[in-house]
């Protein structure tokens, strides 16, 4: 697995897809096992504390890089929801509304997003979580109408995917972080080869 960076507090690898984030004891923050990019590992309890903290406390800058099918009706835009459990089947998340019965326990997630680029039947997205809610980019872009390509969970029955494409179009491209040092550090990670060559093969608008 390449290392983007490291020193005595941390490592920061570039995660391909199929890699378990949790299989990382002192993982910060978890990645879906089908995202690829940048995943922070402390190597010390007190780091791990002192860079989770930032994660809770939403101190953190995240982008990731996604693939929607379909054209999304703004160019960008803000999704606030609640999130939690879905009822229905335990392996997801679901939207729920303030006004919902059910919503009582469940927590705010706040997506950011824009259009970088439109192709004949999907937009690539750039998206900034500003929570950390599991499953949060996924269930929000389904919940727009717009699932990611490829994502098995919260796709909807016979929507398009894009030729070669075995696993969702999802990357965490960007994250921003204090050290222990009180440097801000900010790290990255190019788009994976498995997703630049699907896009190659998509057409343009």
């Amino acid at each position: 697995m390449k290392i983007i960076y490291e020193d005595e507090n941390v490592q920061v690898l570039d995660k391909p897809a199929g890699v378990n984030s949790d299989d990382f004891e002192k993982r910060v923050h978890r990645l879906d096992k089908d995202t690829s990019g940048v995943l922070l590992i402390a190597k010390d309890d007190k780091t791990l504390e002192f860079l989770q903290k930032q994660f809770q406390d939403r101190e953190v800058k995240k982008k990731y890089v996604a693939l929607t099918v379909g054209s999304l009706k703004n160019m960008e835009g803000m999704i606030e929801t609640l999130l939690g459990r879905s009822p229905g089947d335990r392996r997801k998340q679901k939207v729920f509304l303030p006004h919902d019965p059910q919503a009582e326990d469940k927590r705010a997630a706040i997506t950011k997003y824009k259009v970088l680029q439109r192709f004949e039947k999907y937009d690539l997205i750039e998206v900034e979580p500003l929570t950390g809610r599991k499953h949060q980019i996924r269930v929000h872009m389904a919940y727009l109408g717009h699932p990611i390509a490829g994502d098995k969970l919260y796709g909807f029955k016979n929507q398009p995917l894009p030729k070669g494409l075995n696993r969702q179009f999802l990357h965490a491209k960007y994250l921003e972080i204090k050290m222990p040092d009180g440097q801000i550090k900010k790290f990255e990670s190019e788009l994976s080869d498995d997703l630049n060559l699907c896009l190659k093969q998509l057409k343009q608008i």
